[in-house]
């Protein structure tokens, strides 16, 4: 497809994972041009349970001792900020809950300047596998979101001592005079899905995710509602960046698809769904009709026993209904559907890659594949 004036400027976003074993060489070529941002995790565990982290059910067990072995994303966006020299860095997401938003707004500044003006802090309300477990206290989160995201700001943008008194934090005669790079703020992006989320996104956020985005259609309906409360605001609604972590599974050939679907780690994204999403397709989902997805999981305690039923009673039809999947070329095609609907830029992780170390050796290349397919799809430049 020949590119042409009227595309829209869509160009893909890198990963940098901040798991153990850490990989800085890649940096150099995260780098080059070709993405439009470097996004770094944020997590204390990972969604995978313990009990099936274990070579019975996954060869990527004989290679590392756990799925757990996270560092601070904060902390390895200021390494990559000295190691890199033109992408911005964005975290993908920080919650409000572990971590003040003093210490935040501060932060956020520090790594600004370490990178020459080039931070995004890309910021979430908390999942509860990362905070309840360490004694931090996850009542009404979305109201502390916004709480933070206000002080944030007002740190940010006052002159002098800060008084605040609000719900969940108080300042009295706070100080951050440390200025801006550049004398520009670094942007926030904002992770959100539900209804009061999209409503502060709109309000606060220069760019957004959805914390799960299942049609096309979904898509364009929350990224609708972000941008109608931008416009409430008196704010610009094409001056946010749309954004999405695009799941995927990508095979290169039905074969290979099929192997994938029958890994225990691949069944186990169904977690991360809710049994009403998954009624929405027609589905049941097999941790029962209750299950609320990712703000269920609590990786230390699902037992083996559980998940063992668990697994014997996915669908694997149930998880390509709700994941792109095919080959590159076909999972490009999938992911310009969301282009339509209005995405701009779009992070394709290939959750094959779960499925064991053969798919995980092939999962760069087919990721790298499958944004080049994109990008001729889109006419864009990248």
């Amino acid at each position: 497809m020949p590119s042409d004036s009227s595309a829209p400027t869509v160009q893909p976003a890198a990963f940098l994972r901040t798991t153990l074993p850490l990989d800085l060489s890649v940096l150099p070529g995260l780098d080059s041009g070709r993405y439009h941002s470097i996004w770094l995790p944020d997590h204390m565990v990972s969604f995978w349970p313990d009990s099936i982290w274990t070579p019975e059910f996954t060869d990527l067990a004989t290679t590392s001792p756990s799925p757990h072995r996270h560092l601070d994303g904060m902390a390895v966006a200021a390494a990559a900020a000295a190691l890199t020299e033109t992408t911005p860095l964005a975290t993908a997401v920080v919650d409000t809950v572990r971590r003040h938003p003093a210490s935040l707004a501060q932060t956020a500044l520090t790594i600004d300047h370490l990178s020459g003006g080039r931070f995004i802090l890309g910021l979430g309300s908390g999942e509860s596998e990362n905070i309840v477990p360490y004694g931090f206290d996850f009542a009404s989160p979305v109201s502390r979101f916004e709480e933070a995201l206000h002080v944030i700001r007002l740190l940010w943008e006052s002159d002098g001592p800060v008084d605040f008194t609000g719900r969940f934090y108080r300042l009295h005669r706070a100080r951050l005079d440390t200025e801006p790079y550049g004398g520009r703020v670094p942007p926030i992006w904002i992770g959100a899905s539900g209804p009061r989320m999209l409503d502060i996104a709109g309000r606060y956020a220069d760019g957004w995710w959805p914390a799960g985005a299942w049609t096309p259609d979904h898509y364009a309906d929350m990224l609708a509602t972000v941008r109608g409360a931008a416009e409430r605001a008196g704010r610009d609604p094409l001056a946010l960046t749309p954004c999405f972590i695009q799941v995927c599974l990508i095979g290169t050939d039905d074969d290979a698809l099929t192997e994938i679907l029958a890994a225990p780690l691949v069944k186990a994204f169904l977690l991360q769904v809710s049994a009403q999403t998954l009624r929405t397709f027609g589905h049941r989902h097999p941790m029962g009709e209750d299950w609320r997805g990712f703000h269920d999981i609590d990786p230390a305690t699902l037992t083996r026993e559980r998940l063992v039923d668990f697994l014997a009673r996915v669908d694997p039809e149930a998880i390509l209904a709700v994941l792109p999947h095919g080959t590159p070329a076909r999972v490009a095609r999938t992911v310009k559907d969301y282009v339509d609907a209005g995405l701009r830029v779009p992070k394709i992780i290939d959750y094959g890659a779960m499925a064991g170390l053969r798919f995980a050796a092939a999962s760069a290349d087919n990721v790298r594949e499958t944004e080049d397919e994109l990008m001729r799809l889109c006419g864009a430049r990248s």
